[in-house]
């Protein structure tokens, strides 16, 4: 394991791959059935998160906003503005729940939400969410806990087939759906929290709706504390957990840093196993696992000659780079968004907390690049290749339909990427020979 660098010596983020707080704790309310996620600050925070979940998923986004500025938020706090714009969402929808969420203006004011919220009589859960701390993972986090925090009831009973199944951030709607069909069909309950799978899916509705339109409903939300267990998927959701048992120590907590390639995904098959006490996997599974040994083998020539810069929130870069490495993939450099205690697992040359531009002066050091969006202008400039993982990722439709996880997900992922590698070395074939036949003939090419 590569030794973590948690800080680039630079005083600020040059050309930074993170997104904050807020936007995850927004992330966080769309995966909860009709509800209005309320970003506390100014429109700019919103309009931002709006346009950027928009172009990402490409579907409608529920947000609204208290459209504070800094002559509001000193004169007045933000209170009158709270309450207003609750108001206005009731006058013109009927939200089962409310999502109120800061921002680093009214956080930096020192509002009271939580006074604010025990004066307002509707369904709301507030949220804690500066954007001067933290990153997308740790506002969804913070929201899913609050969720739980605030609107489960206390229980004493168990419900032995149940499950409470929490995701990272930077799973997809579409694998979220397969953690749980998968936890399913050892004949278990799941709900998960939150759930896009059914809210940003890709589906097509009867109509745009104004709210949230699927995902865990508010009753189920009231109701979680009589599951048998709680399973966590990703370092950064790891205290939700706990967060659950608060309200009843008779539930049993599973963590899982991921359930990406072969050792990840047996690591959850083998518990399924035993706490279902059945013999065998049910046989779909058993077939997609005899697949990605197939895919792992068919892959690791091409993977296994490629070094790869991965960036991406700590979560999805450990789940990343352990399938990559399982075919010999080389992870020359892991570029985090923010600190976590994952970093350290995550098996790599350099691991490094940083940005873009620490990328780009370290370009020669990697071969394929694994980002999001924000990845494809430093491939461009550096001459690589990028195949785009994580969130925003306005390049590609679908996105919300890729699998990368489990047996069937990591085969996915795995052709993918080995197929890229090759793309990228004929590149450089073409490229190599089109210079010869330039020299040969005494062209010079002109500067790029």
């Amino acid at each position: 394991m590569a030794e973590v660098k948690r800080k680039s010596g630079k005083p600020l983020q040059v050309n930074p791959h993170k997104l904050s707080q807020p936007m995850g704790a927004t992330m966080a309310f769309l995966g909860v059935d009709r509800c209005m996620p309320l970003m506390h600050g100014a429109q700019g925070c919103a309009s931002f998160a709006k346009v950027m979940f928009t172009r990402h998923f490409c579907e409608p986004i529920a947000l609204q906003t208290t459209a504070v500025n800094d002559v509001i938020a000193v004169l007045d706090g933000g209170d009158y503005s709270i309450v207003e714009s609750i108001k206005n969402i009731h006058g013109k929808l009927t939200p089962e729940l409310i999502g109120l969420h800061t921002t680093g203006l009214t956080e930096t004011k020192g509002d009271d939400i939580r006074g604010i919220a025990g004066k307002i009589d509707v369904p709301l859960v507030y949220v804690n969410t500066p954007d001067f701390k933290g990153g997308l993972e740790s506002g969804w986090t913070l929201t899913t806990q609050a969720l739980i925090d605030q609107l489960t009831e206390p229980g004493d009973r168990i419900d032995a087939q149940k499950m409470v199944l929490v995701p990272h951030v930077s799973l997809l709607p579409i694998e979220v759906e397969k953690l749980r069909e998968l936890i399913e069909s050892f004949g278990f309950t799941v709900v998960a929290v939150p759930d896009l799978s059914s809210s940003l899916d890709n589906h097509l509705g009867e109509k745009q709706a104004s709210l949230s339109s699927g995902g865990v409903t508010v009753a189920e939300l009231r109701q979680l504390a009589d599951a048998a267990f709680v399973v966590t998927v990703g370092g950064s959701v790891k205290p939700v957990g706990a967060t659950l048992q608060a309200k009843n120590p008779a539930i049993r907590h599973r963590h899982f840093n991921h359930v990406s390639g072969l050792e990840g995904t047996d690591a959850l098959v083998a518990w399924l196993l035993e706490v279902s006490g059945r013999e065998a996997p049910p046989a779909a599974v058993e077939r997609w696992r005899k697949r990605l040994q197939d895919a792992m083998l068919d892959s690791h020539f091409s993977i296994g000659q490629t070094r790869f810069l991965l960036a991406a929130e700590p979560d999805h870069l450990a789940a990343m780079a352990a399938s990559l490495r399982e075919v010999g993939g080389q992870i020359t450099l892991a570029i985090a968004t923010v600190d976590s205690p994952i970093l350290a697992e995550i098996d790599a040359d350099q691991v490094i907390v940083g940005d873009l531009e620490d990328a780009e002066n370290m370009s020669e050091s990697y071969d394929l690049i694994i980002g999001n969006y924000h990845t494809e202008s430093l491939a461009h400039r550096v001459g690589k290749k990028a195949v785009m993982r994580g969130i925003p990722n306005y390049e590609e439709v679908g996105s919300a339909l890729k699998n990368d996880v489990l047996y069937e997900g990591s085969a996915y992922f795995l052709f993918e990427i080995a197929n890229a590698a090759e793309r990228m070395r004929e590149a450089q074939v073409h490229h190599a020979r089109e210079q010869i036949k330039r020299q040969g003939s005494g062209v010079r090419r002109a500067p790029d």
